[in-house]
């Protein structure tokens, strides 16, 4: 049985559902107020487990990402080389997919340490890039691989390219994956409000950093 949202069950719930994506917001804010130089990926993945664990989240329908560095640049199923140690003057960014009450949710951030004008300048644009995105989806209606045409454009404008191995995808109630298996990148309608998540993954066309934000269009 179908909830009258498109591509979601009768448990399906909004509120809980918005209710998720706002936990999962808190959660990389609050484990990037934990991280400290020195530390490695699997610092960060362990104060992930232990914030899932103080907030009673059980249940991720995708494995955390904390990537520093030059892994900053690679797309979720390329591995992280090995070693990599936050520095003073660094970039990172955090991906979690928890399943809170039955509902999915999925939030991606880039942060920085120290003062680096690049890191902070493409840290900026991730998040831009998305923002523009999104009012396009917005006001002109556009398609799922219309979106992520626009999104290398405006990348490219502002001196970076776009990783489109990181593509989009659905959300709602776990799992998802029953409504829609596919790419944001390959749906050729309007994604609807609220289910889709826009990635926007970023290259520096010199250095080797990149910048990562996700979210749901909303």
């Amino acid at each position: 049985m179908m909830n009258e949202i498109e591509g979601t069950s009768a448990k399906f719930n909004l509120e809980t559902y918005l209710e998720a994506r706002k936990m999962a917001r808190k959660i990389i804010l609050l484990t990037a107020s934990q991280i400290d130089v020195g530390m490695t990926e699997d610092d960060g993945l362990k104060v992930l487990d232990q914030l899932f664990e103080n907030f009673g989240i059980k249940k991720k329908w995708h494995p955390h990402k904390f990537r520093i560095g030059l892994n900053t640049t690679k797309s979720f199923r390329e591995k992280s080389e090995p070693g990599i140690k936050l520095s003073e003057n660094d970039i990172y960014f955090i991906d979690i997919g928890p399943v809170i009450n039955g509902h999915e949710a999925d939030y991606g951030q880039t942060f920085t340490t120290g003062q680096n004008s690049e890191n902070s300048l493409i840290q900026k644009s991730s998040r831009d890039v998305f923002n523009e995105v999104q009012k396009l989806w917005k006001e002109d209606g556009l398609v799922g691989s219309e979106l992520y045409t626009k999104a290398e454009e405006i990348a490219e404008s502002k001196g970076y390219i776009l990783n489109t191995k990181m593509n989009g995808h659905r959300l709602g109630d776990f799992p998802h994956a029953l409504y829609y298996k596919g790419s944001l990148q390959v749906f050729n309608k309007k994604p609807i409000e609220n289910l889709w998540v826009l990635e926007i993954l970023l290259k520096h066309k010199e250095l080797n950093i990149g910048a990562f934000f996700e979210d749901i269009l909303i």
